[in-house]
């Protein structure tokens, strides 16, 4: 049995039943609110394993409490699924700008959403066990457990995955990469994001990288490497 605690953001009745019901049967110790509010609040006592966020929530919405998380040191850990009726490119971009850590759109198969979670969960048991760990790269040191960036010594502020395209790169100079291994060292198979959203992040990314971000270097036809 699995006993991580599981927090479940989702104002439709029927769904957050239906998510407790089938992460209790695996064995997941699962707690659902209606609303953003509620959910910033539990998370700041309970630090759970993982959230299932809904995007369209009353008042706060699904894109404002993740900001909110993954802005707070205290909660930027927490992995973040986010559950969502709004499954175009542009919504799963937001999303994951937001700090997201997944994007589930409804509707959605439990069996593919439970597959999704035990990822996410695996990821982060072996994040924790690597929290000493370190990466140094030319002017760039990235500190896996504390989810830190520095910049000839200067902290850079990434969403998570931001974070985790420059550890992945990184952690291979002078690879190339297509965008599609990308988007599957970062989220796992079968994901929702084109090609395009790559790009978006790597923009980004570089742009906040400051001098650093020269070393992310763009092969035409074929995708994205560190340095030469």
């Amino acid at each position: 049995m699995a006993g991580e605690n599981i927090l479940i953001v989702e104002d439709e009745e029927d769904i957050a039943e239906l998510l407790e019901y089938n992460l209790a049967r695996q064995g997941y110790h699962a707690e659902a609110v209606d609303t953003g509010e509620k959910g910033l609040q539990i998370c700041l006592e309970t630090l759970p394993d993982l959230m299932i966020l809904d995007l369209m929530l009353p008042k706060l919405s699904g894109l404002e409490v993740c900001k909110k998380l993954k802005s707070d040191p205290a909660t930027a850990g927490v992995p973040v699924i986010m559950l969502t009726a709004k499954g175009e490119e542009e919504d799963i971009i937001a999303g994951f700008e937001a700090g997201a850590d997944d994007y589930v759109t409804k509707p959605f198969r439990p069996k593919v959403l439970l597959a999704r979670v035990r990822a996410l969960l695996r990821r982060g048991a072996v994040s924790r066990k690597s929290a000493d760990d370190e990466l140094i790269f030319e002017s760039i040191r990235i500190h896996i457990g504390r989810h830190e960036v520095f910049s000839h010594d200067e902290k850079v502020d990434l969403t998570n995955t931001e974070f985790r395209i420059l550890y992945f790169l990184a952690s291979r100079p002078g690879w190339v990469f297509t965008r599609r291994q990308i988007v599957k060292s970062v989220h796992g198979e079968d994901y929702p994001v084109t090609g395009r959203s790559v790009d978006v992040q790597v923009a980004a990314l570089r742009r906040k990288m400051g001098i650093s971000g020269d070393h992310i270097k763009t092969v035409r036809g074929v995708g994205y490497k560190m340095g030469d």
